[in-house]
């Protein structure tokens, strides 16, 4: 019997999104609908687990909770990267690392951007709050026409932002340390360095892949160039921006942010962010919809297949490195 562990389910929808019953009756499925957030409540919770089901990096492999995982044998990934896995130590450990197609959520990112980009121009969240307990409008909104929005990052994300933002009539900026004047010009933006960027920018998104030259991208000094009251928009990963450096300048109202990404996540109860009245801040929803959820469990359904029956698929670490196209 295999025992199948689907973590971080919190919608309950896993099971019910992809055909388990392919997997037949040799297999126990266990699906949580909460974060395992120390490394002793996960190993003293999958212990006796052969297959774990990650959805994205909600729930970090390191090699020291890998060691105290002694029936594991396969981990499939949602996604198409991730670094939150000591591969190294799960090779070691004669583990099959597997991951998914990442479904369509190079559409649904640079959305939920929008969406928090429109929250806080027209105080959506606020204003909603309000009616629904007897009162009436308070905030006074912003339009998006003529402001400026700068980009930090003009890949695939980034650049799904650019048609909408001269939709609504603005200008883009756009910078990263890899961007090119060819690329900005083929994708109908303006190429500026990064002091420009955050100067001039009434709105910074940023579409980064989080790595070690990455982190802190954002930290006090450019928070410092930002205009009084531009905004800061990030729904890529929260380590981009120094937190500490971002909770101060918006303590003293010089910006304001939305944000689907933290350092920690889920975000602590008594997190500084979660009181702070000039941000609006959804649970890392960016890639969470029916579309790429419905794909991520699929291709997880096929992968435990396909590792059982000896030929795994969509391979990114194994003993032995061979995969069937």
């Amino acid at each position: 019997m295999l025992r199948i562990a689907i973590l971080d389910d919190y919608q309950d929808v896993a099971l019910s999104l992809a055909d388990w019953t392919v997997l037949g009756d040799g297999c126990e499925i266990v699906r949580f609908d909460r974060n395992l957030a120390s490394e002793d409540e996960a190993a003293t919770a999958l212990a006796s687990f052969d297959i774990l089901c990650l959805m994205r990096e909600r729930m970090p492999l390191p090699a020291a909770l890998i060691k105290r995982l002694p029936a594991l044998k396969l981990v499939v990934v949602t996604g198409a990267r991730v670094r939150t896995i000591d591969m190294e130590a799960a090779v070691a450990r004669g583990i099959t690392v597997c991951h998914t197609h990442a479904g369509e959520s190079g559409h649904a990112t640079p959305e939920i951007a929008w969406g928090l980009i429109l929250s806080l121009a027209r105080s959506i969240p606020e204003e909603d709050a309000r009616i629904r307990t007897g009162g009436w409008q308070r905030t006074v909104g912003t339009v998006l026409g003529g402001k400026t929005l700068g980009l930090v990052g003009l890949g695939k994300l980034g650049s799904r932002m650019v048609p909408i933002a001269k939709a609504f009539g603005m200008e883009v900026i756009a910078w990263s340390q890899n961007l090119t004047e060819e690329r900005a010009t083929e994708a109908g933006v303006r190429r500026v360095d990064k002091e420009t960027l955050f100067r001039e920018a009434d709105v910074v998104s940023l579409h980064l892949i989080l790595g070690e030259r990455s982190r802190h991208t954002v930290s006090a000094a450019e928070l410092g160039l930002m205009k009084q009251g531009a905004w800061l928009i990030n729904t890529a990963r929260g380590p981009l921006v120094d937190e500490v450096a971002l909770v101060e300048a918006l303590r003293q109202c010089r910006i304001k942010a939305g944000l689907d990404v933290f350092d920690i996540e889920p975000l602590p109860a008594d997190h500084p962010l979660r009181s702070m009245p000039n941000t609006v801040l959804t649970p890392h929803l960016g890639y969470v919809t029916e579309g790429t959820y419905a794909a991520f469990y699929r291709d997880t359904v096929e992968n435990i297949r396909a590792w059982r029956d000896g030929a795994p698929v969509r391979v990114l670490a194994a003993p032995k490195m061979e995969e069937r196209p």
